[in-house]
């Protein structure tokens, strides 16, 4: 990006370790996906995508294992490291949270923790030891860097909590403000903020490290609307349903379904070995869709699909529709 200021992570947020995936553990009981759009229905509200850790590419380094699980009130993923030498390698680690942009309607966007810095609640363990994260905070506009203006200016970074700041400043400084493109006419904030945590992590030589992160869901939700409205917005959809599943929503007539999503971000994971299993699609009425192949019931809620040497090309995105009363 033009104008964007090195950092030590800078390096980091691009590239993924050259991994091995174990497990990948995912409960429908949450769902959590990136908006298709900033635009709010009534009593519906958007949530934002994630992923896991990034790790500067180290051939020394093995990530032997994987595994993920998300609900509704906590996301979590272990991972299990194996460094192959004879050397103690280290390496810088950096968890970026979604991209912040706030759009009109204060709920639009949901943000489970109120805090202008970590708005998901994001911790980390290294052999179950807290680890102590670094942040790095920027802003932008379009490709634009324009951090060190709102910091001169004593403004919080997070649009959600700049707009008292903007008001107390002069009328100077907000014609500042309006001709640089960061605040409209209202007052309003048009930047994007980029938050990410990092730390320097340590890999001993010849052992394995667990890595424990988590961190709470960005979950939204959307009106319930009747079966038919359901199979008509299925069709050609990305969640991949089949004919089973559209067939039995056409036969659940009467009933309405509440759409709940879930995105998690794969493809930064490189070379991953090894079998992504479990959707939880939290009870048995309700339904479940995602694109897959392979996939087989293990259970009353649980499907497992099995991937050996898998390299995501995707992003895994999962539909849970949940039965509700008439609205």
């Amino acid at each position: 990006m033009s104008g964007r200021l090195r950092s030590p992570i800078d390096h980091v947020a691009r590239r993924l370790a050259s991994t091995s995936v174990a497990g990948l553990l995912l409960s429908a009981a949450a769902l959590y996906t990136l908006p298709t759009s900033p635009s709010k229905a009534n009593d519906s509200s958007a949530e934002l995508a994630t992923g896991g850790l990034i790790f500067t590419k180290n051939d020394s380094v093995e990530m032997r294992s994987e595994d993920l699980f998300i609900s509704s009130q906590q996301i979590r993923v272990r991972y299990r490291f194996l460094n192959k030498t004879n050397s103690d390698v280290d390496v810088h680690v950096a968890f970026p949270l979604p991209d912040l942009k706030k759009y009109r309607g204060d709920d639009v966007i949901v943000r489970p923790v109120k805090d202008p810095i970590d708005f998901l609640g994001f911790a980390t363990t290294v052999n179950g030891q807290r680890v102590r994260s670094n942040v790095e905070q920027k802003i932008y506009l379009d490709d634009r860097e324009e951090t060190q203006t709102l910091r001169h200016l004593g403004i919080p970074l997070s649009p959600y909590f700049s707009q008292d700041a903007v008001a107390k400043l002069s009328a100077t400084e907000k014609n500042q403000l309006t001709r640089l493109g960061l605040i409209d006419d209202d007052k309003f904030p048009l930047w994007t903020l980029k938050t990410t945590f990092y730390w320097q992590q340590l890999f001993p030589a010849g052992r394995e490290t667990l890595i424990d992160h988590q961190y709470k869901p960005s979950v939204g939700t959307t009106v319930a609307i009747d079966n038919a409205n359901i199979v008509g917005l299925l069709q050609g959809d990305t969640f991949c349903p089949d004919a089973d599943l559209l067939n039995s929503l056409r036969r659940a007539k009467g009933s309405y379904f509440s759409q709940q999503r879930i995105e998690y971000v794969l493809r930064t994971g490189a070379n991953w070995s090894g079998p992504i299993k479990d959707v939880d699609k939290g009870s048995p009425d309700n339904f479940v869709t995602f694109c897959g192949q392979g996939v087989r019931r293990i259970g009353p809620t649980q499907f497992e699909m099995a991937k050996t040497d898998f390299t995501p090309r995707d992003d895994i995105a999962v539909l849970i529709l949940k039965r509700e009363q008439r609205p």
